[in-house]
């Protein structure tokens, strides 16, 4: 299960049982922050998930900064409430590529705000899949 962190959204992926196609599912409220990590814990067990992989959204120069922090104390949460591998990946661009897909697919614009985190998770989970189940270095 792949995790899109957002300050309104969190956007939801799944793979398929062969972990070769990321897919979107859905996004859940960010609010009440408190409770996030254990909600997302809750949907990993719901799901069967047997990972998380959680968004690190670094700045464009690779630092990290204040929701790169936000991204590894969710991660480190979940880790914690759902007793599954967590791993973190880089997330730069993902949520600009998901806004261009969803516009050339000539989705409207309401409809883009509620599937752009979706989509966003789901190019987190494929380029982690990718990459052969590896998340970043030193996250």
């Amino acid at each position: 299960m792949a995790v899109d962190p957002g300050s309104r959204r969190v956007g939801i992926a799944i793979s398929d049982p062969t972990g070769t196609i990321a897919q979107p599912l859905t996004a859940v409220p960010a609010r009440p922050g408190a409770t996030l990590a254990a909600r997302l814990a809750e949907l990993a067990r719901d799901l069967g998930a047997e990972r998380v992989v959680v968004g690190l959204p670094r700045r464009l120069d690779g630092s990290i900064g204040p929701e790169a922090r936000s991204a590894m104390a969710l991660a480190g949460e979940l880790r914690r409430l759902s007793g599954l591998p967590t791993e973190l990946v880089d997330e730069r661009l993902t949520s600009v590529a998901a806004e261009r897909a969803l516009v050339a697919a000539d989705v409207g614009r309401a409809r883009r705000r509620h599937l752009s985190d979706q989509v966003a998770a789901t190019l987190i989970l494929q380029a982690y899949l990718d990459r052969g189940g590896r998340g970043v270095d030193g996250a």
